[in-house]
């Protein structure tokens, strides 16, 4: 690493198949730099410490999504889909669809699919217990649990569902450099995002699902009827694959830390903390990008108008100037005020969701399962965006 003027210039590759692996030292050099370094491969400027990620994302008049949150900068390329009216918008025109979406998915409106999903995660759960007691926790809970909720609750036909997690995941993939993992999938990338914008449309769409609440939204003139298959996108794009990803990662914690099972087990009321707790520890969604508005004074460094700005959330979030032990996963920590959702205007909206679906599945994994453990290796899935897993590998003994 070398130094221009205060600015440290770093010649790491956040996007190397090794780093996507195992990212965490990587992570703590650019932390320890400074607080903010420049990536000379992309010509981007990074932030890795908590203090400066928190203060960017809500900062949005500084910092905004409009131009992507990729590496890609949209006012200079045309983004490869339309834009996410939540995630790659800023206010005024981010405000309506994020308010109706928060009304169709807020706490509030989950209170009805509470029951019906804590019954879901208990058969689900049996049925794995009824099978061998090792399996894959990634393909069988993991993956299994949200793909079975999530798109009835959407409102999506049985048929074609198999397309929502390689669509999901390679639009996670675009967000960074076109490396082998954006090329590799995109022979396929074109049938997967057909399939899905097929969904959006409200002819798709069973009556009584979050889809064709946003459609009536838009009857409503809450927002325009172009903006609704773009929100309902945003469900189908975001709301499976980082919940799968969380899921994975707190189900990971819990196998390798068998004190924290323990823990878990005798107090199932912190299923939510285990889980927050998890997406701190492992980050599911591990960057995003900002670009700024105009020239920003950081104290150390002048971020030039126009220029993108990598955000580390997973760095942050094992920052040890905000955390105390932070490689650790810890039941008895607070992970309140982690990134992992992101923060401000730009927070995860479907959190709660992600939130309600750890409890339900967790709950009846501490009601039936007295002891997890990994039996091999576990294998990370590179993505250029999230910490996704592939395989988890388990033995679990049933409770008596």
């Amino acid at each position: 690493m070398t130094t221009t003027d205060r600015l440290p210039v770093s010649d790491i590759d956040p996007f190397a198949m090794d780093v996507l692996e195992d990212p965490w030292a990587t992570h703590a050099t650019l932390r320890d730099a400074a607080p903010v370094v420049y990536l000379r491969r992309y010509g981007v400027y990074a932030m890795a410490r908590y203090e400066q990620v928190h203060a960017a994302l809500t900062d949005w008049q500084s910092f905004q999504s409009g131009a992507g949150v990729g590496l890609s900068h949209f006012g200079q390329e045309k983004p490869w889909r339309p834009p996410s009216l939540l995630l790659e918008a800023d206010p005024p025109r981010h405000d309506a669809p994020r308010n109706v979406l928060a009304g169709i998915i807020g706490p509030r409106a989950l209170r009805g699919l509470r029951e019906q999903w804590f019954a879901e995660a208990e058969r689900l759960v049996d049925e794995v217990l009824a099978d061998s007691p090792e399996f894959d926790a990634v393909d069988r809970l993991a993956e299994a649990f949200p793909l079975r909720v999530f798109p009835d609750a959407v409102g999506l036909p049985q048929e074609g569902r198999e397309h929502l997690l390689p669509y999901g995941s390679f639009a996670f993939n675009a967000f960074g450099p076109r490396n082998e993992l954006v090329t590799s999938a995109l022979a396929e990338a074109g049938e997967h995002s057909a399939w899905v914008n097929e969904q959006c449309s409200r002819e798709s769409l069973s009556d009584n699902g979050f889809g064709s609440r946003i459609w009536g939204a838009a009857d409503h003139y809450d927002i325009t009827h172009e903006q609704a298959p773009l929100l309902v996108r945003s469900l189908l794009t975001a709301g499976v694959d980082t919940t799968v990803n969380g899921i994975a990662a707190v189900l990971y914690a819990l196998a390798t830390n068998p004190d924290q099972w323990q823990r878990l087990r005798e107090t199932p009321s912190l299923a939510r903390v285990a889980f927050d707790e998890a997406v701190r520890w492992q980050s599911p969604v591990q960057t995003f990008f900002r670009t700024a508005t105009a020239d920003i004074d950081l104290g150390t460094v002048v971020v030039p108008k126009d220029h993108k700005i990598l955000m580390f959330l997973g760095a942050a979030n094992r920052d040890p100037r905000r955390w105390t032990d932070p490689d650790r996963f810890d039941l008895a920590r607070d992970p309140s005020g982690h990134v992992g959702f992101g923060m401000g205007i730009h927070q995860c909206i479907g959190q709660h969701v992600a939130r309600l679906e750890a409890e339900a599945l967790l709950t009846a994994l501490t009601a039936r399962i007295e002891t997890i453990e990994l039996t091999g290796p576990a294998r990370v899935r590179c993505n250029n965006t999230l910490r996704s897993w592939q395989q988890v590998p388990v033995r679990i003994r049933a409770a008596r």
